[in-house]
């Protein structure tokens, strides 16, 4: 076998895929409930373009990275499906649209948030 067949040869074992325990954004009363649970339990939601190569990879290396210990709920949504919450949720948090985007709700306001690849520097850990 050649040098290129064994770069680009297909594994045969599968890989583990890391599964997050997102929790979906589909309605606005959703947000209340996001903002009274912020009191006792920070609370991340991902704001997720699904036709957006870059939202994609930095959605890979944010499952990649999630420590799943952390005592957190992780919302998920998905922003061509659901553009009317994400406008809501630039209204309701105060935080201007992009995407990808992260925001960390504490004590019902957004503590930190990130778009694009700063999603990744994110500290989660200092919003328990």
């Amino acid at each position: 076998m050649g040098l290129f067949n064994k770069i680009f040869q297909k594994s045969s074992e599968p890989k583990d895929e890391k599964v997050l325990p997102w929790q979906p954004l589909t309605r606005t009363d959703q947000l209340t409930e996001i903002e009274e649970r912020s009191k006792t339990k920070a609370q991340f939601i991902f704001k997720h373009s699904t036709r957006c190569g870059i939202s994609r990879m930095v959605l890979n290396q944010f499952i990649a990275n999630y420590d799943e210990n952390l005592n957190a709920d992780l919302y998920y949504l998905d922003l061509l499906s659901y553009r009317e919450i994400s406008n809501e949720v630039g209204y309701k948090f105060q935080v201007m649209h992009q995407s990808p985007q992260l925001l960390v709700i504490k004590n019902g306001i957004v503590v930190a948030h990130a778009s694009h690849g700063a999603i990744n520097e994110v500290n989660l850990l200092k919003f328990q």
